[in-house]
């Protein structure tokens, strides 16, 4: 069967969408989801007890993993267990608190996997402590921390923007 002119004009000027290699376009979905995967994880935030209101200042470095002290108005917490009561360490007057310095001693002792064993070797603690709780009662936590070995202690506190871009705003 002979072609016509109308068939043979339409065939030449048929436009023909290339086939796209979606290969390379995987790779570099693939590549981006690895990387945000890798950075996400190195975001750390400390969750606060809600029974603790901490202080405002302004935070210039981000966090590291160390052993967490917590002082509410009723109690003082290290690692997640309640050691001894705020009341009866401002009361004692002494420079130490047994409780705490064998709790530190009792985390040194238990290390477990190599994420605790760098917390440990680092020999620093994090304080969150409420607002209401005296000065008294830090520094004596703050004493017993370093007569522990414990010499680089950090004080938790909310972050709030610098002065100098609150006042260009």
């Amino acid at each position: 069967m002979k072609n016509s002119r109308r068939i043979k004009r339409m065939s030449r000027n048929r436009m023909t969408v290339p086939k796209m290699n979606i290969t390379s376009l995987m790779d570099i979905f693939t590549i981006l989801v690895f990387f945000l995967l890798v950075n996400s994880a190195t975001t750390e935030v400390l969750e606060t007890p809600k029974q603790i209101k901490l202080p405002a200042s302004v935070v210039e470095e981000k966090p590291r993993e160390t052993v967490v002290i917590f002082i509410s108005a009723e109690d003082v917490t290290v690692q997640g267990e309640s050691v001894a009561r705020t009341s009866d360490i401002l009361a004692a007057g002494s420079q130490n608190i047994e409780s705490i310095g064998a709790r530190l001693r009792e985390l040194n002792d238990s290390v477990i996997g190599l994420n605790t064993e760098t917390i440990i070797q680092s020999q620093e603690v994090t304080i969150l402590s409420d607002r209401s709780v005296p000065f008294a009662v830090i520094k004596t936590v703050m004493s017993t921390c370093t007569s522990e070995g414990y010499a680089k202690i950090s004080l938790a506190v909310l972050q709030k923007a610098p002065e100098s871009t609150l006042a260009n705003n």
